[in-house]
């Protein structure tokens, strides 16, 4: 892939950045709505190459064992692909994590060890550690679950470009929850996210053909 002109990049970041997905469910959790803002240009298949990346969020929550993790610390020197969501959404957020675990699965053993998955909640009230561990145990059990104080998550998210929003709930009863759907990539070389993807190009075929690049810290 070419790397962009930066006002190029600039433009396509800046339309991921403000593309929620809104997300409501009622409260018995049976119905559920996912529709993602759309946006008018269309998207190109792949990643987009960041001609200005962005630092790690300096992040210290609560993993799934009810531990604190530092992400700048814990996953330093390793390819690493950040994704903000919640276990109650519909679709977005499941469909992608089962499209990394796919692609995943088919890298070697080694490079399978070497990278690092982090799933940040955007809904803490509901994601409690435990309930966090056991849905991403059932996409792979290696990726890592966070969840905390929304102020701090929705500070990190904003670190580096992703909306993200206090869920609240309807006069009827649903509850609203809204949250970027871009997938951003750490290189191992510089812990720096100079790749990002938007929600229609994380399918597993993509993933499975540019993670062999990213994870040995090249663009795709």
């Amino acid at each position: 892939m070419r790397t962009m002109r930066k006002a190029a990049v600039a433009a396509v970041a800046a339309a991921a950045a403000l593309a929620l997905a809104g997300c409501g469910s009622d409260s018995g959790g049976d119905k559920a709505t996912d529709k993602p803002a759309t946006v008018e240009k269309p998207e190109k298949k792949g990643g987009t190459v960041l001609d200005q990346p962005f630092a790690k969020p300096d992040l210290e929550l609560t993993d799934t064992h009810g531990k604190s993790y530092d992400l700048i610390k814990e996953t330093k020197g390793h390819p690493t692909l950040l994704y903000f969501g919640y276990t109650h959404c519909p679709d977005i957020c499941p469909l992608t994590m089962s499209n990394i675990s796919m692609a995943k699965s088919k890298l070697p053993e080694e490079q399978q060890k070497k990278l690092r998955v982090v799933f940040v909640t955007t809904d803490p009230k509901r994601d409690t550690p435990k309930e966090l561990g056991e849905w991403l145990d059932g996409q792979d059990p290696s990726f890592i679950g966070l969840t905390g104080d929304f102020d701090t998550i929705q500070a990190g998210a904003r670190a580096v470009g992703v909306s993200v929003e206090p869920s609240y709930k309807k006069k009827n009863g649903d509850i609203v929850s809204t949250h970027g759907a871009q997938l951003l990539v750490f290189s191992p070389k510089d812990d720096k996210a100079h790749v990002l993807y938007t929600e229609k190009n994380t399918g597993p075929e993509i993933l499975e053909k540019d993670l062999p690049k990213l994870i040995e810290g090249k663009n795709p």
